[in-house]
């Protein structure tokens, strides 16, 4: 556990569980809270660490387009719960 477990509040542990519409028991956002502030310290530590100096080995890894035969519209559809003008169709998102 943090030494440092007044870093995350158990205020702050509610706020970040209602934008992540997660619904906690109090003695989860006490384990939490403790768990929040020791993430914090491991940020903390990464911190520390020196940068390196060095060029990056970047290589192309795309390859070009290339013209292949592929199923036709109906083949590919014909296993699909639902379509809808010769598309797949999905749920609606809210």
């Amino acid at each position: 556990m943090s030494d440092d477990a007044d870093a995350v509040s158990p205020e702050e542990v509610r706020h970040v569980a209602t934008l992540a519409r997660i619904d906690l028991a109090e003695e989860e956002v006490e384990r939490f809270t403790d768990q929040f502030a020791d993430i914090l310290e491991y940020f903390e530590t990464l911190d520390r660490v020196p940068e390196v100096d060095r060029e990056a080995d970047l290589a192309n890894v795309m390859r070009p387009d290339e013209v292949r035969p592929s199923l036709e519209r109906e083949e590919a559809l014909e296993n699909a719960p639902e379509t809808e003008d010769g598309y797949f169709k999905g749920p609606n998102v809210s």
